[in-house]
């Protein structure tokens, strides 16, 4: 390493001919890799691990709105945001592109030393909130840049806001419009929660559906646009902000072309979204049309582990099953999946996602040694389809050390668990 960049790759006896001051550190049997790219996390929700275990989405989304809010302080979130990054970390992941309500996430992740994203959330599925869901949104953007400009230039070179309108059934399209309006205003990336339920497809399509029932009970008036929610965005404007759109389980291939021509991408959530039941999102079809794809784990509450390893394999095994392509996703393929796909879709390979020179030293080490890798032929295979994110034995972001394979550098781990589990005992 060169400060926080890679210095140069290749072989120990290569790496130590040129640079022979250099310290060695000896990692037993262990592949190093790129750091994991995570597209799509809710860290604020990570209390809520296995707290919400019931099948219908709308019933799961509305107990856990109204836990959230009625049940949880802002320390609470700040809290459970610093457990998902200590999850995060434990894992090998040094980027992530979190989806946040509540002012949590900056300041855990400005702690933790990570790279990432903050996508602050917005709401109002009916026209006439829009302008004063715009003006709260707006209000919290400076918050959170107030922030950043508050902070040391380190940290700031990791971390970027941008803007996330929720979903159809939580935003008008009013307030989508002004969202990306606003995106493109302060030079914003933009995420949005599409096409990720039947239940969403009947909405938008013939005003159907749990969700439209739950508007209807809240005495709102929904009119369906009659077309799916990718058209339904593009029609809107929105698409033309090529924006990360989260899940796409229901998107057909006339979504994808959309996608394709407006430069939209894919964080696909496998494990999220087969617990919901919801199916399995187009990949290969999203790739080859050009789609940039990167994996995400959605949030704890319905996937309940942070695990880019565990994500990637189970993508691999569900598109195969589904396919009954054996060929699908085959290991180089997942890591990339996890690694420089996902910074492409971030927008941010040129400085993370591979292990190249001049690129920053985000790095992670896998453990190979132990009972479950071994014995193993192929480190890639090894990698996918055997080990987990238990096996991560350093984490570096930029060049610092934010796990050393014992211990946690950046949190007092043990103080935020055992708050975390006092918080727990309150959601019961």
């Amino acid at each position: 390493m060169s400060g926080d960049t890679i210095a140069a790759v290749g072989t120990l006896a290569d790496l130590q001919s040129r640079f022979p001051d250099a310290v060695v550190r000896d990692l037993g049997l262990a592949a190093i890799l790129p750091g994991f790219i995570n597209v799509h996390s809710h860290l604020e929700l990570s209390v809520f691990r296995g707290r919400l275990e019931m099948p219908g989405f709308q019933q799961w989304i509305s107990e856990l709105v109204r836990l959230k809010r009625e049940r949880l302080t802002p320390e609470a979130l700040l809290v459970s945001a610093k457990l998902g990054c200590i999850e995060a970390i434990r894992a090998g992941i040094t980027t992530v592109a979190d989806t946040a309500e509540a002012d949590a996430v900056l300041p855990a992740l400005i702690e933790s030393g990570q790279r990432g994203i903050v996508y602050q959330e917005c709401f109002g599925p009916q026209r006439e909130q829009a302008e004063a869901s715009i003006t709260a949104l707006e209000q919290k953007l400076n918050i959170l840049s107030g922030r950043l400009d508050r902070i040391d230039r380190e940290a700031r070179s990791r971390l970027s806001i941008g803007i996330s309108p929720h979903a159809p059934y939580t935003v008008s399209a009013e307030l989508y419009r002004r969202a990306a309006e606003l995106a493109g205003k302060r030079n914003m990336d933009l995420a949005l929660h599409v096409a990720e339920s039947r239940d969403e497809d009947l909405l938008l399509r013939n005003g159907t559906g749990a969700f439209a029932d739950a508007l209807r009970r809240r005495g709102i008036d929904w009119l369906a646009p009659g077309c799916s929610t990718i058209s339904y965005l593009d029609q809107l404007g929105v698409l033309e902000r090529a924006p990360l759109l989260i899940h796409c389980v229901t998107a057909d291939e006339r979504d994808l072309e959309l996608m394709s021509a407006r430069g939209a991408r894919l964080a696909h959530c496998p494990k999220s979204n087969a617990k919901f039941g919801h199916g399995i999102a187009p990949l290969a079809q999203a790739r080859r049309l050009g789609i940039r794809v990167g994996l995400g784990t959605d949030s704890v509450a319905s996937n309940n582990t942070c695990d880019m390893i565990e994500e990637g394999r189970s993508a691999a095994l569900l598109h195969r099953a589904a396919s009954r392509d054996a060929g699908m996703l085959e290991a180089a393929d997942l890591l990339r999946l996890m690694t420089i796909d996902g910074a492409r879709s971030l927008d941010i390979d040129g400085r993370t996602g591979s292990l190249e020179q001049g690129k920053q030293a985000d790095l992670i080490a896998l453990d190979l040694s132990g009972p479950n890798s071994s014995p193993h032929y192929d480190p890639e295979s090894a990698i996918a389809f055997s080990c987990s994110g238990r096996d991560c034995v350093m984490t570096m972001v930029a060049g610092r050390m934010l796990y050393d394979g014992g211990r946690i550098l950046t949190f007092d781990e043990e103080a935020i668990l055992t708050q975390a589990r006092a918080i727990a005992s309150e959601l019961y």
